[in-house]
C-alpha cells in the first residue's frame, strides 16, 4: 500500500532499525553514571550529539536531545523568551509557523507578552523586508521555519537571519521537515527538529542554541542534557536518530534529483486531469517530496477515504477532515482553497509506478465525489429560468464544506452580469473557500456582512 504521508511521519529507515537494537543491548544503562556499563552508554550519547551536531551544523555542545520536536520548540521558545526579558516580550513569527510555535505564541500572549504574525503571499513564503519590518527594539525572538509542513515553500532564512542579526535579534528556525534534506541555510541562532520527520524514531527531537544566546530554560531545573530537557535520555531512541539522519543525508542529494521529478509530474498531471483544481505552494523554492492540491466542491474527508480505499494513504488541511472544522491556518493564511486538500508527501524509496497509478485513480476518485455532493458539471451552470434575478440569497447554515461553494457555483448563473449572490454560511471554511472560488472563476468577492447566524458573504457576477 503506497503510503504518501512522508511529512507527519516517515517509515523508519533500515539504518534507525538497526541502530536502535543495537543501542537496546548496549546503551541501556545510566550515560551520568561511572561505572562500565554508564560509560559505554555516554560514549554512544556523545557520538550521536557529535553526528547530531555535524549534520546541523553547530558545535555538539550546543545542541540537546529532548523528547520530541514540539517539546524542542517549546523549550526554545521559552528559554529564548526567558533569556532575553530584559530586552522586551515582544515575539515575531510568520502566520504559517508550526502549530506548536503558534501555541507557544499563545501562552506568551497570555502571560502578558506581546507578538506578530508576519504575513505570507499565496505561495505561503515571507517577504524579508515585510518580516524586517515586524522586528522591533523589544523584540526578544523572531521565528521561522525553513521549510512549510503542509505546502512545502522553503522561506527565505538567509534573508531573515541577517535582518534579525542587523537587529540584534536571536532566530529560531523550526527545522523539522527540512533537516534531513540538507542543512539549513546561515543565520539562525536556535534551530529545532524532529527524528520521525527524517525517518528515525519518534519521540526524539533536537534543540540547538548557538553560544551567545541569552537563555535561561524555563521550569524546574535538571542536571541532564545542559538543563534543557530534563528527565532519563532515550538512549536507544537516539542512538537510532543520529544513525538515521547521518543516513538520509548521504542519500537526501540523489533522492532529492529523483523525487522532485515524481512531484513535478504530480503537480502537472493532477492540474491537467482533475478539472477545478488549485495545486498550492511554491512550484520552484520548495521540498523535493511534497505537493500540494486542493480540489473545488469535493469533501475532503471523504475523498481520503476512497484513496484510502484504494490503497493510498495521503494527508489533508481541509476543514472537512477537522474534528474542528476550521481549517488549516496555512492555507487561511495563504489565501487559498482549502476544500478537497491533498497533502502528497513522498518517503524516500518511492516508486515511480505508484505514482503513476495514483494519477491514474485520482481523477475518478475526485468524479465520483463530487457526484455524490451534487456538484455542478459545468464552470457555470445555465439560468434555470428565463428572467434572471436581480439578486439571490443562499441560505448554507448549518451546512458544511464545500456544500455553501456547491450551492453559490450552482445559482451564480440565475443572476444577471453585475448582479450578486449572497451566501449565508456559518461554516468557517466559507470564509476562505468563497473568495478562493471567486477568484478561479473570475468572479469579484465583494466581502463578507454580518448577519443574525453566522455570516453573510456577497459576490458579484462578472461573466
Amino acid at each position: 500500500m503506497p503510503y504518501f504521508d512522508a511529512a507527519s511521519a516517515a517509515p523508519l529507515h533500515p539504518v534507525a532499525r538497526q541502530a536502535l537494537l543495537a543501542a537496546l543491548d548496549e546503551g541501556w544503562a545510566d550515560p551520568a553514571r561511572l561505572y562500565r556499563e554508564g560509560r559505554r552508554a555516554r560514549l554512544l550519547l556523545d557520538a550521536a550529539r557529535e553526528a547530531a551536531a555535524e549534520a546541523v551544523g553547530c558545535r555538539p555542545d550546543e545542541l540537546v536531545f529532548t523528547s520530541s520536536g514540539t517539546t524542542a520548540v517549546h523549550a526554545g521558545i521559552a528559554g529564548a523568551l526567558s533569556g532575553r526579558r530584559r530586552v522586551g516580550r515582544h515575539l515575531a513569527h510568520s502566520a504559517v509557523e508550526h502549530s506548536s510555535v503558534l501555541h507557544a505564541a499563545a501562552a506568551h500572549e497570555a502571560d502578558g507578552g506581546s507578538v506578530t504574525e508576519v504575513p505570507v503571499d499565496r505561495s505561503g513564503a515571507v517577504d524579508p523586508a515585510v518580516y524586517g519590518d515586524a522586528l522591533r527594539a523589544d523584540t526578544a525572538l523572531a521565528c521561522l521555519q525553513s521549510a512549510n509542513h503542509e505546502v512545502g515553500t522553503e522561506q527565505p532564512v538567509a534573508e531573515v537571519g541577517a535582518l534579525c542579526a542587523e537587529a540584534g535579534v536571536p532566530l529560531l528556525v523550526d527545522a523539522a521537515q527540512s533537516l534531513g534534506w540538507g542543512p539549513v541555510p546561515a543565520g539562525w541562532s536556535l534551530l529545532t527538529a524532529s527524528a520521525h520527520k527524517w525517518a528515525g524514531p519518534a519521540g526524539v527531537g533536537l534543540l540547538a542554541v548557538r553560544k551567545g544566546v541569552r537563555f535561561a530554560p524555563r521550569g524546574p531545573a535538571g542536571e541532564r542534557e545542559s538543563g534543557r530537557a530534563p528527565g532519563f535520555e532515550n538512549l536507544p531512541a537516539i542512538v537510532a536518530a543520529a544513525a538515521s539522519l547521518r543516513a538520509v543525508r548521504a542519500e537526501a542529494a540523489a533522492e532529492a534529483v529523483r523525487l522532485r521529478a515524481l512531484v513535478d509530474r504530480v503537480r502537472s498531471v493532477v492540474a491537467e486531469r482533475v478539472p477545478d483544481v488549485e495545486v498550492v505552494g511554491d512550484p520552484e523554492r520548495r521540498l523535493p517530496h511534497l505537493v500540494t492540491f486542493s480540489c473545488l466542491y469535493v469533501d475532503g474527508e471523504t475523498l481520503l477515504h476512497e484513496l484510502d480505499r484504494r490503497e493510498f494513504s495521503v494527508s489533508s488541511g481541509s476543514s472537512c477532515t477537522s474534528s474542528t472544522l476550521t481549517p488549516s491556518h496555512v492555507l487561511r493564511a495563504m489565501g487559498v482553497l482549502s476544500e478537497g486538500n491533498i497533502r502528497v508527501s513522498l518517503p524516500p524509496g518511492t516508486a515511480g509506478a505508484d505514482v503513476d497509478r495514483f494519477l491514474e485513480v485520482l481523477p475518478g476518485v475526485v468524479a465520483e465525489v463530487r457526484e455524490r455532493l451534487g456538484a455542478p458539471g459545468a464552470p457555470l451552470s445555465p439560468p434555470r429560468s428565463p428572467a434572471p434575478a436581480a439578486s439571490l440569497v443562499v441560505d448554507a447554515l448549518g451546512r458544511r464544506c464545500p456544500i455553501p461553494v456547491i450551492e453559490l457555483a450552482k445559482v451564480i448563473g440565475e443572476v444577471p452580469v453585475g448582479a450578486t449572490v449572497t451566501v449565508l454560511a456559518d461554516d468557517e471554511a466559507a470564509r476562505l473557500d468563497i473568495p478562493a472560488w471567486c477568484e478561479m472563476r473570475g468572479q469579484e468577492y465583494v466581502g463578507e456582512e454580518p448577519a443574525d447566524q453566522g455570516s453573510a458573504y456577497v459576490v458579484r457576477r462578472l461573466g
